[in-house]
């Protein structure tokens, strides 16, 4: 990598060589002002920067949706697919070649609603890609429907009275098959990036399951002022747990 970003902290430089991997020309992002997906494209990038992914070697997949947009602004390789298609599309260039490493990130509503099916027989496959799901719990480019991670009596457009569905369990589908799948939230850094950096080296189908905010959607016809409290929310409402074979509603972890 021959671009060099520094950011000065008090009297020390620090080399940001993550941002290598962005086209930093389209920086910053088109997303809404208190989106959590400018901290999960963060995430990842800090996490390939310390395995040292090669951006020769490395494609990244999305679908559709506003998460969809983050194929876009990686400096390498990628595929801004149709929606739901993500992971058969990620599929493919995996066992077309094996050697590279293959990334997807995208939304609920992309990877477990219309793509539910593909997660299903991915993980049924074992087949060795890694799978960022920003969850934010709405469609929130289409203005705020209910999704398949919208809480029970969670308001949306679609729900004005409150969601009465019960939430897919991702995790029974990983764990079903065995595959890896961590929880976290754009709260606790530094768990979401080790969630994504032992995602990318993990032999395998791995997910990542990422709670995020949507202000503009979904937060505000829910009551909070801003997307600073619903990240507060996450605090409040999400516990480490790192010896557990299962993860309880309010838990964040890794099972693999």
């Amino acid at each position: 990598m021959d671009k060099i970003e520094t950011v000065q902290e008090g009297n020390v430089t620090k080399v940001l060589t993550h941002l290598n991997y962005l086209k930093q020309e389209r920086l910053p992002t088109q997303w809404c002002p208190g989106c959590g997906n400018g901290i999960v494209l963060k995430l990842v990038c800090q996490a390939m920067e310390k395995l040292d992914f090669s951006q020769k070697n490395t494609v990244m997949v999305s679908g559709i949706g506003c998460s969809g947009r983050s194929a876009g602004y990686f400096d390498l390789d990628s595929i801004h697919s149709v929606h739901g298609r993500a992971i058969p599309v990620a599929e493919g260039i995996k066992n077309a070649n094996p050697a590279l490493n293959v990334i997807i990130i995208s939304g609920d509503g992309d990877l477990l609603g219309i793509g539910g099916n593909h997660l299903l027989h991915a993980s049924r496959r074992n087949t060795n890609i890694s799978i960022v799901c920003i969850a934010n719990s709405i469609y929130g480019m289409t203005g705020g429907q209910t999704s398949p991670t919208t809480e029970q009596g969670s308001k949306t457009l679609t729900t004005p009275q409150g969601n009465a569905d019960t939430p897919i369990d991702v995790q029974a589908i990983l764990k079903a098959h065995n595959s890896y799948y961590a929880r976290t939230t754009v709260f606790h850094f530094n768990h979401a990036e080790k969630c994504i950096t032992e995602s990318l080296q993990h032999e395998g189908l791995s997910f990542v399951e990422i709670k995020t905010q949507c202000i503009t959607n979904d937060g505000r016809r829910r009551g909070f002022k801003n997307a600073y409290e619903m990240m507060m929310s996450y605090k409040e409402n999400y516990k480490i747990n790192s010896k557990t074979d299962t993860l309880e509603h309010n838990e964040i972890g890794i099972i693999k």
